[in-house]
């Protein structure tokens, strides 16, 4: 299994690495969609539509990530697209798991399939916009997101249930901790300011993320980088929720030794058209 993951990991890099620093976005751009595509065909199959159907939601998501990129929405979405998404991502996401597992079963697949439709192309579309943007700005959101993911991990099996008399939510991801939660948010902290003096000090062609939210003062930041954070851990858990309703471990298994697309880029898929929302704050 380790020799699995480090392979898939290795070819994975091999292909992202070039991409993203590649001059122009465009490479990036379409790496990104290769994923969402074959996460819109785990959601299909996570949602119990067949082969064909799966395919044809995964084509459908091609072409609306697609006609997006055609109309220029890469370099200047729509007006209030990301205030939009990301609002639906917080109350939806709340909703889901006040729910909980047995509540994902009363939610219409016609809302379901093109919801988490909605959800991966907007992923796509911030993610390719951040990459128009720069590297640097891109960067400080993925490594906040696995900054996240890893000091949660630590604080989780270092002090997970020393402070906190429950689970953060058993029935969904027994595993995660209040604790686990909280390092997490330290770890997002911690390299927000790192970041930030990185770019000072290095003179950053392109401002990060940290970079563009300070310029509303520290305790924005700071609000800033906890609540995405928070969202991270939304992400996560409403992928297991739903999984846990499938009875399934993994989205599928296209990644060897991963599991699938979405289980790598759950968090991902409510932080980034946050992120985008965050720093076109006060921007036309």
């Amino acid at each position: 299994m380790l020799k699995q993951r480090v392979i898939t990991a290795l070819v994975l890099l091999a292909i992202l690495l070039p991409a993203l620093f590649y001059p122009t976005p465009e490479p990036f751009a379409t790496v990104a969609l290769v994923l969402i595509a074959a996460g819109a065909w785990e959601w299909g199959r996570l949602n119990r539509l067949g082969q064909a159907s799966s395919l044809a939601l995964s084509l459908a998501c091609v072409g609306l990530c697609g006609a997006s990129w055609a109309l220029g929405w890469v370099s200047q979405p729509p007006p209030l697209l990301w205030s939009a998404a990301g609002l639906a991502w917080v109350l939806g996401g709340s909703l889901l798991l006040h729910r909980g597992v047995a509540g994902w079963s009363d939610v219409p697949v016609g809302v379901r399939v093109p919801g988490g439709l909605l959800a991966l192309w907007l992923a796509w579309l911030a993610v390719a916009q951040a990459r128009f943007i720069g590297v640097n700005f891109l960067l400080s959101i993925l490594v906040l997101v696995w900054v996240a993911d890893i000091f949660a991990y630590f604080a989780g099996r270092a002090f997970g249930g020393r402070f906190s008399r429950g689970k953060l939510a058993p029935s969904i991801s027994p595993g995660k901790s209040w604790e686990g939660v909280w390092g997490g948010m330290a770890g997002v902290v911690v390299l927000a300011f790192a970041w930030l003096w990185a770019d000072r000090w290095l003179g950053a062609g392109v401002a990060s993320f940290y970079t563009r939210l300070s310029s509303h003062g520290i305790v924005v930041l700071l609000i800033a980088v906890l609540f995405m954070a928070a969202m991270s851990v939304v992400g996560d858990l409403v992928e297991s929720l739903i999984k846990r309703s499938a009875g399934v471990k993994d989205s599928s298994g296209l990644l060897p030794g991963h599991g699938g697309v979405l289980d790598r880029v759950d968090a991902l898929l409510p932080t980034l058209p946050l992120a985008m929302m965050l720093a076109t704050l006060g921007r036309p």
